[in-house]
């Protein structure tokens, strides 16, 4: 029988709660807790703590309201969290910031004067004090719980689940705030006598805010003990600032509205302002990194389909002179079959044969190209490959009425490299050079040249009196898929740099003077020093030295 095991989900480095915190992060939660420290000192030490503040009825509404949509979003923001990693620890502390909400909304109810003189909701004096107790009770025991069921992969909840954990968490908090709710305003007569009246408090207060600090640092070591995560870092951060904020609103004076009682509120808007903000901070980072992921995808895609079209463009380019010299051969078989001339027709079979093979071995050559393969690399004699050239394109010069020059240096030396590959080169520069001349009316001279200059470094210049290049055109004619020609594939000069650049060589084009324009290439003598070294020892006005 087939042992099954269960798959654990991904982990997401991505996100918050499972994200490692980095030394800025460190750094800046640090400098947060010790503002926090600064700004308690301030407040606690000195004649600022006995400060007794006039009534502002606008603040508590307002208070609560700011901490109700802070706490709603970072509760929704931990529950989006939660249905990606299915973890019950942030189950835990996603619904502790929706219990603190919702905890708000009966706080504010049923506070002494806000909307009512004794409170809404049947409240007594008592209730309002004993919401808020419960209120900063039940907070770190969501933490805890989440400290507690953090780092269990066994633990996670299946992927169908994810939504109804949501549902029954939203309503078992909800009833739970309810249920704590109705017990405060219906019990209040039996609730230990905390509020002495609306603003004063009895010294028992100072006991159930000293188990309340107990309780948040005790939830502190829990995550100092277990944290791994940003989500830990800014939880403790979270937890200081539930400490400073009791801490004032008791001591030391037991009191609503003085100094310090202002001043827990707002330690109390912080502490539940801080994990929202480091959320959207973290979601806009992530954000950012998706679209710069999607903008490099979409680049990539580019850029695929932009190699797949040079690939095609280069192998339908190259081949094209081949095939076309075998529709032209087999045609003039068929006619001197017709004519009873077989040995006539045996040569234009023979030579269809030819370029069969020739295209063959163009092919290989390209995929020797992107295969960077140099082990059919042999010793030629370049003026023997110029002289093949200017023979397989005689028919198109002749029927242009091209007047050729080889100007071939027989003290030229061998090179080292693929016979294939450097026959096309010359291919594409004569047939460019025909295609610009057959373009244009007047003298048509083709002149193709091979040099030696020192170092054994080897030139061969085609130059003809075509059209010529555009300046703007010069730093793109060997760009892929760029062409001057309006049935141009923009691929043969490509290639042709391409493959001396293999070759340890550099291919370039001037203007020709008058008319026209000059390809050359430089390669090294076989056993020579590379063509990139004597390029370097080499003065700028080699470039321009075999114009014609």
């Amino acid at each position: 029988m087939v042992k099954r095991t269960a798959v654990a989900p991904e982990e997401q480095p991505f996100i918050l709660s499972s994200l490692p915190p980095g030394r800025a992060q460190r750094r800046l939660a640090l400098a947060v807790v010790l503002a926090l420290l600064v700004a308690f000192l301030i407040t606690e030490v000195g004649p600022l703590s006995t400060i007794q503040l006039g009534r502002i009825d606008a603040f508590v509404p307002a208070y609560a309201t700011a901490m109700l949509v802070n706490d709603s979003i970072t509760a929704v923001l931990l529950f989006a969290q939660f249905s990606i990693l299915r973890s019950p620890a942030l189950l835990a502390i996603s619904s502790g910031y929706l219990f603190t909400a919702l905890m708000l909304i009966p706080w504010m109810l049923t506070f002494p004067g806000v909307f009512a003189p004794g409170g809404l909701l049947g409240a007594g004096l008592q209730s309002t004090t004993w919401i808020y107790i419960l209120w900063h009770a039940g907070f770190p025991v969501f933490v805890i719980a989440y400290g507690l069921l953090k780092d269990d992969p066994a633990r996670r909840l299946r992927q169908g689940s994810v939504g109804a954990a949501i549902l029954a968490s939203v309503a078992t908090t909800a009833a739970v705030v309810c249920a704590a709710t109705f017990l405060v305003t219906a019990g209040d007569a039996l609730l230990p006598r905390i509020s002495l009246d609306p603003v004063r408090f009895s010294t028992l207060w100072l006991y159930y805010a000293g188990c309340l600090d107990l309780l948040s640092v005790l939830a502190l070591i829990v995550l100092w003990i277990r944290r791994r995560s940003v989500l830990d870092l800014w939880l403790m951060v979270v937890m200081c600032a539930y400490v400073i904020e009791i801490t004032l609103i008791a001591f030391p004076v037991p009191a609503r509205f003085s100094f310090g009682w202002y001043a827990g509120r707002i330690f109390g808007f912080l502490s539940g302002s801080l994990l929202l903000f480091v959320l959207l901070y973290e979601i806009t980072t992530l954000y950012a990194g998706v679209l710069r992921a999607v903008l490099a995808q979409g680049r990539e895609r580019e850029a695929r389909l932009m190699t797949g079209d040079a690939v095609s463009a280069s192998i339908a380019h190259e081949i094209k002179q081949p095939l076309t010299g075998m529709i032209t051969n087999a045609d003039a078989g068929l006619r001197w079959l017709e004519r009873s001339m077989p040995d006539e027709a045996k040569a234009a079979f023979e030579q269809i044969v030819a370029d069969g093979h020739r295209a063959a071995a163009v092919i290989e050559s390209i995929r020797a190209i992107f295969k960077k393969d140099s082990r059919n690399r042999t010793s030629l004699d370049i003026n023997q490959l110029i002289g093949e050239a200017l023979a397989l394109t005689r028919g198109d010069l002749q029927r242009h009425r091209i007047q050729v020059q080889a100007e071939l240096n027989a003290q030229v030396p061998q090179v080292r490299g693929d016979r294939i590959q450097m026959q096309q080169v010359l291919l594409n520069l004569i047939t460019n050079a025909i295609d610009s001349m057959a373009a244009k009316d007047g003298p048509r001279v083709l002149c193709v040249r091979s040099e030696v200059h020192d170092g054994g470094t080897i030139i061969v210049s085609v130059a003809d009196t075509g059209t010529g290049i555009g300046s703007q055109d010069l730093e793109r004619l060997f760009n892929p898929l760029f062409t001057t020609k309006p049935g141009g594939m923009g691929m043969g000069l490509s290639i042709s740099r391409s493959i001396i650049e293999a070759h340890d060589g550099r291919l370039w084009a001037v203007p020709n003077n008058p008319e026209g324009a000059v390809f050359q290439f430089m390669l090294a003598a076989d056993g020579a020093t590379s063509a990139g070294a004597s390029r370097r020892e080499q003065p700028d006005d080699l470039l321009t030295s075999s114009r014609l």
